[in-house]
């Protein structure tokens, strides 16, 4: 809990430095790339949280890996991090950089998932929907295909959700029909 508590302190400061500096932006893209090669690269997030590789080493990795991809600011944040020691923190900051900069921005993110992949005007009603349930003023939308669901679609949009699958309403029709006491066997 006080790794997500000080991920989220990290970065709000960050939040507030990139507005400060004008670069708001440019740092947002820098955590989505940051986000983006965690979720990617296995190996690199065991890098940063493993304890025998020297605080050093990482921090030259990261230069590596984010010099000249990323502004000026993210690069300072690495090197306060990992002089601090809280490399392994790194993924949670930048999550929580974008819950962040979400809120400010008014933007809502939503997730379905489906047999299929969605087309242009799917999409399109999907948004028009959640932007109509959550009074946002934009929508970026997650999409995944989940061929198990059988039909139908799952959305969720915070902590709401609509599961409109075929898979749940079998499985409902299962649970009354095994609470039905006429119905022996199912």
């Amino acid at each position: 809990m006080s790794e997500l508590r000080a991920a989220s302190r990290y970065g709000k400061s960050l939040l507030e430095l990139a507005d400060e500096r004008g670069v708001l932006e440019e740092v947002y893209k820098d955590m989505l790339l940051l986000k983006s090669v965690g979720e990617s690269n296995r190996d690199f997030l065991l890098m940063l949280k493993n304890p025998i590789v020297k605080h050093r080493k990482k921090r030259a990795i990261l230069e590596a890996i984010f010099k000249g991809k990323v502004n000026n600011v993210t690069i300072a944040i690495f090197d306060i991090i990992t002089r601090k020691n809280r490399e392994a923190l790194l993924p949670f900051i930048a999550t929580e950089f974008i819950k962040q900069y979400n809120v400010i921005k008014g933007i809502k993110v939503a997730k379905v998932t489906t047999t299929f992949a969605l087309d242009a005007k799917m999409k399109k009603e999907f948004v028009a929907i959640i932007t109509k349930i959550s009074d946002s003023k934009s929508v970026e939308l997650e999409e995944v295909v989940d061929e198990s669901l059988i039909g139908g679609f799952v959305l969720k949009v915070g902590d709401r959700q609509i599961d409109d699958s075929i898979k749940t309403k079998i499985n409902e029709l299962k649970m009354n029909f095994s609470e039905n006491p006429y119905i022996k066997e199912f």
